[in-house]
């Protein structure tokens, strides 16, 4: 398992704005990361509104351009919360329609399941989403182009990405919140695991935990500047997620257009130190995110007002908000 970074490492990565002149240090100036967190207690007609409101909010004018709506659909289980649910996902597809998009699709390229469209539709998203095979793309069996990372931490010299992924004027992220029993967290960013495609780096992507699961979680947010994040924690999942975990209802929605920030205030939530979650750690060495509390401006709901903690695995008990 991947260590934290050390204090000396930490203090690097968040000084990492400094500019050299030669007159000393002058720090460069970051805008502080708009997020949004929306009471949303349950999946109800509800949500439709909701999502219009908050897309109007951070992104405004998105006529003209080309959409890709990425969930996170792993495996299904009825009694489970593995999968972002499909009205959350309806939603963001009819709102950015609504709103002028020129194209609205649907995209994902499960680990496990070598049958995309049966685990959709066993997760409910041919029943909810109208004509969801002719929106959807899998992103498994995509045309694809081959790309360098353009700030590596991984151990992947290149990788093969699919086109429409990287064809898509905004990438919309839209995973479950939930626990991870090897990252600690999964959310928007290490949602983007789906968007490498088995049909080349098998089932289930072993090639990305050989080069490092936290590294290549930020090295593939690098190759996505163009990204939206949306992250469904009306039911989320604790304990031993990402598949084998339990619902926990946490009743919020969180998004915003720095997937780091995103992720972080999610970690906040579910009451989980974001400093203490090693692929944030990395997203922040490049000075373009950060992770702290101040460099985050939070919209709608305080963290405090919907915090709820999530059960961990023993090996991440250290990464508690209140054992930090």
């Amino acid at each position: 398992m991947a260590q934290p970074l050390t204090r000396r490492e930490w203090l690097t990565a968040t000084t990492g704005a400094a500019l050299m002149t030669g007159c000393g240090i002058q720090m460069r100036s970051i805008a502080p990361a708009r997020v949004s967190i929306l009471k949303v207690p349950a999946y109800d007609q509800t949500v439709y509104d909701t999502m219009r409101r908050l897309l109007i909010e951070h992104l405004g004018d998105v006529r003209g351009r080309n959409i890709l709506l990425k969930p996170n659909l792993v495996e299904f289980e009825p009694s489970s919360s593995i999968n972002t649910h499909p009205m959350l996902v309806h939603a963001a597809f009819e709102a950015f329609r609504a709103l002028g998009a020129a194209t609205v699709r649907i995209a994902e390229g499960p680990g496990h399941r070598r049958n995309t469209l049966d685990l959709a539709e066993a997760a409910g998203y041919f029943h909810t989403v109208p004509d969801f095979e002719d929106r959807f793309v899998d992103l498994n069996l995509d045309e694809v182009t081959r790309v360098r990372p353009t700030a590596q931490f991984s151990r992947i010299k290149k990788l093969y990405l699919p086109n429409s992924a990287l064809g898509a004027d905004l990438l919309v992220s839209m995973p479950k919140m939930k626990t991870h029993h090897w990252a600690g967290a999964t959310l928007s960013m290490k949602n983007l695991f789906g968007v490498v495609p088995s049909g080349i780096y098998g089932w289930p992507k072993n090639v990305l935990h050989w080069a490092g699961i936290d590294e290549s979680i930020a090295d593939l947010h690098a190759a996505f500047p163009h990204h939206f994040a949306i992250v469904d924690g009306i039911v989320g999942m604790e304990g031993n997620g990402p598949i084998q975990g339990t619902p926990k209802h946490a009743g919020v929605l969180v998004a915003g257009s720095d997937p780091v920030a995103v992720d972080a205030t999610c970690c906040r939530v579910m009451r989980i130190d974001p400093m203490q979650i090693r692929y944030l750690q990395l997203a922040a060495r490049r000075a373009e995110s950060q992770i702290t509390e101040d460099h985050i401006r939070q919209i709608g709901e305080s963290i405090q007002s919907v915090s709820t903690p999530f059960e961990l695995i023993p090996q991440f008990q250290r990464i508690r908000l209140e054992n930090t």
